[in-house]
């Protein structure tokens, strides 16, 4: 089914002496005694105001989106040397942690290989090296290997490298790939001929989904807008031309193109995407010079998606379905007279994707906050459900390339379970594992136990709490513990895996996930109770499931720390602004957090395509109550929990300066002595570092840093 991809800089040394406030024990090293803590940055405040509905807001911070100047630079620098300074206590800890991270990853491994055409498809590592190997094998597993792309070659020399599309022709002689070197997630798109490993002539920048015709020479990809970063533009280039065709243009702001093919090869499909709305062309894959026809115009609230199977289109649509159905319609005139149910809608299960092959389709559900995986005979139209082991757990679709099979693949996680993957054969309802991530260092899941609890929210409505934690912990109320919360787009926060996560939970910290509205862990009714007009039950949500962990003995308030990233950093924000007192640390990676600054401002990066997530401000209603909640917005005179900011200067999703800006104004308000620090990452994007080692020293450091607060030092 066709679904939305789910989101050198010159330093002037003068300035950084000239420009910063920075005392010189702010950069002197602490030795970790009683010395005094560094003496922070401060922020040199130069108001901007903005005259909106009758009032007026002063940002004295504005002039820190200016990238280019060497005074923001300078400062953002000295915020980092002040937060090594102050961690300087942690250094020991923190590299602990990151041999005992690197000590529970099997270095040199290789994923399961998938069938693709005539080869099979697999990457493999090697101790030592930051990235993945691209490679394929001919025909049989024992054949040679052939590898396509080493990604640690091609990342030689930068401090960011990352792949994005990687799509091999039908004939599996060209692959089309997709790079970013910088963390903006601005892609190259390169053609290599993987029989003479040359690279083609052809290149095109900024492009985001791609996929051959099944000619093997014509190439379709979006690409995106240079400025708003919305893909808005889908092109058709024949191999050796010198030309490159605009097939299509979506002139709505709030609309975001992608492409890609049905599974059996048949069609093109092509979709204009916004929160609430969806809109698809199609295009016989064999016949690429066509012009892309209509399926459904596009209407207010209207969301579907498009796949093909067996000369017919089958549409998962919120029409008269809030959850999801399935219907069916012929390519020839899919309209809603036509519409045969396939799926039928049921309240209470939401049908979150689907996937057809030759005889069965494979429907992604989720029921009571948790992923269910159906399988559908298409000739009986007979289903069933794969079954899982535990109560808790995250089961999904591997990768599946081959139409014309009676295998589907998934994999299977929970807490204390790594990533199993799965072939399920779906005539005779059989499951075989075929691998079982391995967890050196003495890993067994035997010593770890999960359980599924539930807060009750301010208005009665019960959230679902994911908890995992090492047994023999004692629930006394003493126990460190870590809230980690999400709760925006629909998005599902599965209870997954992490065997980074291990070095919290052997140190007895209890690890949990609020499952909050605004995510869509339970539904689409779940996802519109936290969205637009009703934004603030995310943050209530997250203040009970704390309430409630203090309550029943989990931990205290003074051993509660939590984290959240990008939408979930504007999470941390509102509660920590709401409620202080009960946290005792605040992780914030990437944090959305200027809330009514950005939503004003339409040149930015995706912000009007965030109109129908959190609300137009030009719209005084929205603007009245997205105030409400903007934590730039509401910080006030009073004590707050220690804090750590974490951005990106590259970062094109939530601009470096929204927590820069957060941590200046914080230090001017704020009554306590608690640490506040603010990280930058000088050459990463919105995901942070790419190489895996240079991953888990990141994550090693935000640990340290809970740790510490936790009263946790070794």
């Amino acid at each position: 089914m066709r679904r939305p991809p789910k989101p050198v800089m010159l330093l002037v040394l003068f300035a950084l002496i000239s420009f910063c406030t920075l005392s010189s024990a702010a950069l002197a090293q602490s030795n970790g005694g009683g010395a005094a803590a560094p003496k922070p940055p401060m922020a040199e405040k130069k108001p901007k105001t903005t005259n909106i509905h009758g009032e007026t807001l002063v940002d004295d911070y504005f002039w820190l989106r200016e990238r280019s100047n060497p005074q923001v630079i300078a400062y953002l620098e000295s915020e980092n040397a002040h937060t090594d300074a102050a961690t300087k206590p942690t250094a020991a800890l923190q590299e602990r942690l990151y041999k005992e991270m690197v000590g529970h990853i099997k270095e040199t491994d290789q994923s399961v290989p998938y069938r693709w055409g005539n080869y099979f498809y697999y990457t493999r590592t090697e101790q030592g090296k930051q990235y993945p190997t691209y490679c394929r094998k001919l025909g049989t597993l024992d054949a040679k290997e052939e590898v396509l792309l080493d990604q640690n070659e091609m990342a030689k020399g930068l401090k960011f490298f990352s792949i994005a599309a990687f799509v091999v022709s039908d004939d599996g002689n060209l692959l089309a790939y997709s790079t970013d070197t910088t963390g903006y997630r601005q892609y190259k798109l390169q053609i290599k001929d993987l029989r003479s490993g040359q690279l083609l002539p052809e290149t095109f920048d900024r492009v985001g989904s791609v996929l051959w015709a099944t000619d093997n020479k014509t190439l379709f990809f979006t690409t995106e807008d240079a400025v708003t970063k919305r893909s808005d533009r889908f092109f058709r280039h024949v191999l050796g031309s010198d030309k490159t065709d605009l097939v299509l243009e979506e002139k709505d702001e709030l609309f975001d193109l992608d492409a890609g093919r049905s599974r059996d090869k048949a069609m093109v499909l092509i979709g204009s995407y916004s929160k609430t709305s969806t809109e698809f062309r199609y295009m016989p894959t064999d016949k690429p010079m066509t012009e892309p026809k209509l399926i459904l115009a596009r209407q207010p609230e209207h969301e579907y998606d498009v796949d093909h199977h067996g000369g017919l289109f089958y549409l998962r649509t919120n029409k008269g379905a809030k959850n999801f159905r399935v219907v069916r319609a012929p390519v020839s005139d899919p309209s809603e007279k036509n519409w045969k149910e396939f799926v039928p809608h049921q309240p209470a299960v939401k049908v979150d994707d689907i996937n057809f092959f030759v005889n069965h389709a494979v429907v992604s559900e989720l029921e009571g906050g948790l992923q269910k995986l159906r399988v559908i005979d298409m000739k009986t139209n007979k289903s069933h459900r794969i079954q899982f082991p535990e109560p808790v757990y995250s089961a999904s679709l591997d990768v599946n390339r081959e139409f014309n099979t009676s295998m589907v693949r998934y994999r299977y996680q929970s807490l204390v379970r790594p990533i199993s993957v799965f072939d399920y054969d779906m005539n005779t309802h059989q499951a075989t594992l075929l691998k079982e991530t391995e967890v050196p260092g003495g890993f067994d899941k035997k010593n770890y136990a999960s359980e599924r609890l539930f807060a009750t929210a301010s208005d009665g409505t019960k959230i679902p709490i994911s908890v995992v934690y090492r047994r023999g912990t004692k629930m006394d109320g003493k126990a460190p513990l870590l809230l980690y919360g999400y709760g925006s787009y629909g998005a599902t926060i599965p209870p997954t895996f992490s065997s980074n996560r291990l070095s919290l939970l052997d140190r007895g910290v209890v690890y949990v996930i609020a499952h909050i509205r605004g995510g869509g862990e339970m539904g689409e009714e779940w996802r519109q109770a936290g969205r637009m007009m009703n934004k603030i039950n995310t943050f209530t949500d997250f203040i009970a499931s704390a309430e409630h962990l203090v309550k029943n003995k989990y931990t205290s308030s003074d051993r509660l720390v939590i984290q959240g990233g990008s939408a979930g950093g504007l999470l941390m924000g509102a509660v920590t602004n709401m409620r202080p007192d009960l946290f005792k640390a605040v992780v914030s990676q990437v944090p959305f957090v200027d809330v009514l600054n950005t939503m004003l401002d339409a040149t930015l990066p995706l912000t009007t395509s965030e109109y129908i997530e959190w609300g137009n401000p030009n719209d005084r209603d929205a603007y009245a109550y997205m105030k409400k909640y903007s934590p730039y917005d509401n910080i006030a005179r009073v004590n707050y929990p220690a804090t750590l900011v974490k951005v990106s200067l590259n970062d094109s999703q939530v601009p470096y300066w929204e927590g820069a800006k957060l941590v200046a104004k914080l230090r001017t308000m704020k009554t306590d002595s608690n640490p506040l620090l603010l990280k930058v990452n000088m050459g990463a994007g919105h995901g942070g570092s790419s190489g895996r080692y240079d991953y888990l020293r990141e994550v090693a450091f935000d640990y340290a840093f809970m740790l510490w607060q936790m009263g946790i030092t070794q």
